[in-house]
C-alpha cells in the first residue's frame, strides 16, 4: 500500500497558490510527519496540492483518478475521470476548481468538486499531445509544459483557447513557475537552458546555462531569482534575470 506522508514544512510550501514563491518557514521550525495509506494499490499518488479548506488533492497517475484527503476527519474521496488520462499533476485555482493536466490524452481539465463536473479543454495541435505539469495564475489562465512535444502553453480561462509555443525537439520542457512579477518560467530539460514569457508581450526568452546542465524543475526566491537543481551534474544553480548571471553550488 502507498502513503501519503504530510510535514508542517509539506503543507506551508505545497498551500501556496500555484507557482508563487512561498515565504517558507524559519529553519529552526520542528517537523511534526504523518502519513495516511492511499487505499488504492498501485496508482501512483503523487503531486499533491493544499487548497484554501486544508484538504490534500492529489493525482493516481496509473489509477486515473483525482482524489483528496482530509487530514481533520482522515477520510479520502476519490473522483473519477477519462480513462486513458494519467493526469501527471494539478493546481487548485481561486475559486477552488481543480486543474489536471491529461498526460496521455492532449487535454487539461477543470474538475468542479462540488458537482463532479469535467470541463475537457483538447490541445488544438495533435502533435502536443503530453501536457506534463501545469500552473494557474490570478487570472485564472492555465500555463503548461509539454515535455516530449516540446511545448509551453497557456489556456485563456476566459475563452478556453489554447496558444502554443514550440520550443524545439529535444527541448524538453519539464517544470514550471511564476515569479513575483506574473512571468512564467520554465526549465528545458534536454538543454542547458531556462525560458521565460511575460504575459504583457507574450514574448518567450531564453537564457543559457553552464555546458552541460539540465535543470529540472524551478524555484523562485523572494529577491527575484530562479533556481533550479542540475539534474546531470549535481549542481544547484541560481540565475538572476536582471543580470543574466548564472552562480552553481556543488550539491
Amino acid at each position: 500500500m502507498l502513503k501519503l506522508a504530510l510535514s508542517a514544512l509539506a503543507l506551508a510550501l505545497v498551500a501556496a497558490p500555484a507557482g508563487v514563491p512561498s515565504a517558507g518557514l524559519p529553519a529552526s521550525a520542528a517537523l511534526d510527519v504523518k502519513e495516511w495509506t492511499v487505499p488504492w494499490d498501485d496508482t501512483r499518488p503523487r503531486d499533491p496540492f493544499v487548497d484554501a479548506t486544508g484538504r490534500v488533492w492529489f493525482v493516481g497517475q496509473e489509477g486515473n483518478y483525482i482524489a483528496y484527503l482530509d487530514p481533520a476527519s482522515e477520510r479520502f474521496e476519490r473522483y473519477e475521470i477519462d480513462p486513458g488520462t494519467h493526469p501527471h499533476n494539478l493546481v487548485v485555482d481561486g475559486k477552488g476548481m481543480v486543474w489536471y493536466t491529461g498526460n496521455r490524452n492532449g487535454r487539461l481539465v477543470r474538475l468542479d468538486p462540488k458537482t463532479r463536473k469535467l470541463t475537457t479543454y483538447p490541445i488544438p495541435d495533435p502533435e502536443v499531445r503530453d501536457p506534463h505539469t501545469m500552473i494557474v495564475d490570478r487570472a485564472g489562465n492555465a500555463w503548461f509544459t509539454a515535455q516530449q512535444a516540446g511545448a509551453i502553453g497557456r489556456l485563456d480561462g476566459a475563452t478556453g483557447k489554447i496558444r502554443l509555443w514550440k520550443t524545439g525537439e529535444g527541448s524538453r520542457p519539464y517544470g514550471i513557475v511564476f515569479d513575483q512579477r506574473g512571468r512564467v518560467w520554465f526549465d528545458l530539460f534536454g538543454t542547458n537552458q531556462l525560458g521565460v514569457i511575460d504575459p504583457k508581450t507574450m514574448e518567450p526568452r531564453r537564457y543559457d546555462l553552464p555546458e552541460g546542465a539540465r535543470p529540472r524543475r524551478l524555484g523562485v526566491t523572494t529577491d527575484g531569482a530562479i533556481w533550479y537543481p542540475d539534474y546531470a551534474r549535481g549542481y544547484l544553480g541560481r540565475l538572476d534575470p536582471a543580470s543574466g548571471r548564472v552562480r552553481e553550488f556543488a550539491m
